[in-house]
């Protein structure tokens, strides 16, 4: 039997016959629509133009886009009065030429406000975080310009009709002083939020009497402090805090007062209340509030050497690279490996007194052989090099080549006032020295803080 295929012989054969046959009949057909439409359209001159924009009078309106339009000269000149605000946060290596050139504005308006007198430092010089107010027209002209350059002072450069005009706006800041007392219980900083004192102040405080006590390790449960310090408000709105005036700490049942005080002619510094200065030679701790993991004792059972051996001096442990500090003023005599020290620093300081700083985990710069160094400079990082279980620094303070405690031996201490500035000194610290005798008031929250008004200044 013999099957016949239609599907795969005969079907192309007749739609390539039609398709040539329709072709040319569907391409004229084409042209002739194409043609018939051209004579139709009118010319784009004979076209109704749209209706003319019309923008916000607002000054400070933005606008996201303009529409085109037939007429090239009317929307030009509306486009220039129509005015937009941005505000500009610096960034890192910003200037005033970058920030022109990126939000594409008129670089020549920029050179004609730099050469307004007596600003251009107040328009150049920037800092990462600064605030820059522009507003501008969209052809990138500036209208107004603004920006704070101080916490008090905001300068304002506008346009006139003769040209750029900049003034300084003073915008003054009032200081008020809060007194506030708290008891410790688990650490200084519980007890200073207990009270709304922020952990800045109670830094301040530690550091006011930094060179009688061992924040490290003297601190107990039970010690109370009193503080009396600046809160400084603008406009009625909290800013910041600012010094410590007057503080008391009780510590283990003994007392410490301190007042903040200048000198004519000197820094500002704090003194007891019979004039004397707190502070002293050396630093009580040459590290900031770490733990003590093993305090200065003649016998001990060292924890590598597994023998007695007696620890003169204090341990701090703290995290690896947690700076050291120079406990006084000094020159550096031996600084590399000694022993079991480790890395170690010796410092000559005046009246036969050395410290020694040892397993660190490195110098810090500029600190070698013969160098000299002040009070509270960075002289190394605490390590575990040596003979060390951890990382933590070793300290100690000798006297005359003789090892002492470094956490209870007597500091000497600075110069005291003198008798003209000591007579000073009495009159203005006699109503802070009241205040911290007064009794405390109830913790209240910063932004409603209507404690006594500001006192007379004492820096």
């Amino acid at each position: 039997m013999t099957r016949r295929s239609f599907g795969t012989s005969t079907i192309p054969r007749r739609f390539n016959a039609i398709t040539a046959r329709v072709g040319p009949v569907a391409a004229a057909a084409s042209a002739a629509l194409i043609l018939w439409h051209a004579a139709r359209d009118k010319p784009a001159a004979e076209l109704a133009a749209p209706a003319p924009l019309i923008y916000p009078s607002a000054k400070d309106t933005p606008v996201a886009a303009v529409r085109p339009t037939g007429d090239d000269t009317a929307p030009a000149s509306q486009q220039a009065g129509v005015a937009s605000t941005i505000e500009v946060i610096v960034a890192r290596n910003d200037t005033m030429d970058a920030i022109f050139r990126r939000m594409a504005l008129d670089k020549s308006d920029l050179a004609a406000i730099r050469n307004l007198p007596g600003i251009r430092q107040s328009v150049d010089f920037l800092k990462p975080g600064d605030a820059i107010k522009v507003t501008h027209n969209q052809a990138g002209e500036i209208k107004q310009l603004s920006r704070q350059v101080s916490e008090t002072q905001t300068l304002e450069v506008v346009r006139e009709d003769s040209g750029f005009a900049a003034k300084m706006i003073e915008n003054p800041v009032q200081t008020r002083v809060r007194t506030a007392s708290a008891t410790i219980d688990t650490s200084l900083f519980q007890a200073a939020e207990s009270s709304d004192i922020s952990d800045i102040v109670a830094l301040k405080l530690a550091n006011v009497f930094a060179y009688d006590i061992d924040f490290v390790l003297d601190i107990r449960a039970g010690d109370r402090f009193t503080i009396a310090y600046e809160q400084i408000y603008q406009d009625g709105k909290y800013l910041r805090d600012g010094e410590v005036l007057a503080a008391e700490f009780v510590n283990d049942g003994r007392t410490y007062r301190a007042v903040r005080f200048s000198p004519d002619g000197g820094s500002s510094g704090y003194y007891t209340p019979d004039g004397k200065p707190l502070r002293k030679a050396f630093l009580r701790a040459p590290v900031d509030f770490t733990r003590v993991s093993s305090v200065f004792a003649t016998n001990r059972m060292h924890p590598i050497l597994n023998r007695i051996r007696g620890h003169m001096g204090t341990d701090y442990a703290a995290p690896t690279g947690t700076p050291v500090h120079a406990a006084g003023e000094g020159r550096v005599s031996f600084e590399g490996v000694r022993g079991g020290y480790g890395n170690a620093i010796v410092l000559l300081h005046s009246g036969s007194i050395s410290t020694l700083y040892g397993h660190m985990s490195r110098f810090a710069k500029n600190v070698h052989m013969g160098s000299h160094v002040n009070q509270g400079d960075v002289i190394g990082y605490v390590g575990m090099t040596g003979l060390a279980t951890g990382p933590h620094l070793h300290y100690e303070y000798l006297k005359d080549g003789v090892h002492l405690n470094p956490q209870t031996v007597p500091l000497p201490g600075a110069e005291p006032l003198r008798a003209e500035d000591l007579a000073k000194f009495m009159s203005t610290a006699a109503p802070l020295l009241s205040g911290l005798d007064a009794p405390p008031k109830p913790a209240v929250a910063r932004q409603t803080v209507s404690d006594s008004p500001s006192k007379p200044a004492l820096n």
